[in-house]
């Protein structure tokens, strides 16, 4: 089995629909989400949105949901919930039975999942999985980026690479000139388009499953 972790510099880079895209292209997997939050008992949330984009193909598993739109930790917090262990992670990815598992996590890197300071970064070193970081285009990318692979490092981390969740219609001065910058950094892995119409092939490098060259795309900018 081939675990993935997959990250974001921040909240609303595009995670989901980059976790769709990988999944898409896998024959067997199963997404796992340690912890849904701002979505009500009942209500469609992220790994629905998975298995709307990927196919019904796609495995789902979800351990714990909070309605508030907060951390993992403060949603729990408010409501008294229980929180979530790193056992209790592990123990759920290494139980799925597909060749490929994707771990989504919930805004960043370091974003807390209990009162004892657990992150997704903690759940990827106990699993000794690599961790794919999705990030954003524009203005403000570098530095975010920057610290999360810094983090990374500091873990001692492996960062599978990195793919742009949002890639625009029209990108600005910024964005094209954070292309050579954030190969720099680490290695590019896809970039998702504007919209996510198309195949997801196009999209993702070869070692994801698709068919995406990140020196032709660096060309165009």
């Amino acid at each position: 089995m081939r675990t993935l972790v997959v990250t974001g510099t921040g909240t609303d880079v595009g995670k989901t629909v980059v976790t769709a895209a990988i999944a898409a292209l896998a024959p067997s997997v199963t997404v796992v989400k340690p912890a849904q939050t701002g979505v009500a008992p009942g209500e469609p949330a992220d790994l629905a949105e998975v298995v709307r984009r990927a196919g019904p193909h796609v495995r789902t598993l979800e351990l714990v949901r909070y309605p508030d739109p907060l951390s993992p930790e403060a949603a729990a917090r408010r409501t008294g919930a229980p929180t979530l262990t790193c056992d209790e992670v592990v123990t759920a990815v290494r139980s799925c039975e597909t060749d490929v598992v994707l771990v989504e996590g919930a805004g960043g890197l370091l974003v807390r999942f209990s009162p004892d300071g657990l992150t997704l970064a903690d759940v990827a070193a106990a699993l000794d999985a690599p961790v794919l970081v999705v990030t954003s285009a524009g203005l403000g990318t570098l530095n975010t980026t920057a610290l999360t692979l810094e983090a990374l490092a500091t873990r001692g981390l492996a960062c599978a690479g990195l793919v742009l969740g949002c890639w625009p219609a029209a990108p600005d001065l910024a964005a094209r000139s954070n292309v050579a910058d954030l190969r720099a950094m680490a290695p590019l892995l896809g970039a998702v388009p504007e919209g996510a119409r198309g195949d997801a092939r196009d999209w993702l490098a070869p070692v994801l499953g698709g068919t995406f060259d990140a020196d032709r795309f660096a060309a165009q900018w």
